[in-house]
């Protein structure tokens, strides 16, 4: 066939090399499908109960709105 490497005794062609370097990096690369995704948060810093009140009301409109 063609030039084969030996690695710990045992005969591994070229392609197999390849094959297992490609989905190496793959797996390494790819984020986690099954991972459980946090929603997204917004912290604040509001002076006063009203400010914290309108920006609550505000971000709870637009998200509506978004979706």
């Amino acid at each position: 066939m063609g030039n084969a490497y030996h690695i710990l005794g045992r005969t591994v062609q070229p392609h197999q090399i390849s094959l297992a370097t490609l989905s190496l990096v793959a797996l390494l690369a790819v984020p986690n499908p099954f991972a459980k995704k946090q929603p997204q948060t917004l912290d604040f810093a509001a002076s006063s109960a009203d400010e914290e009140k309108f920006i609550k009301n505000y971000v709870e409109q637009h998200s509506k709105a978004e979706h």
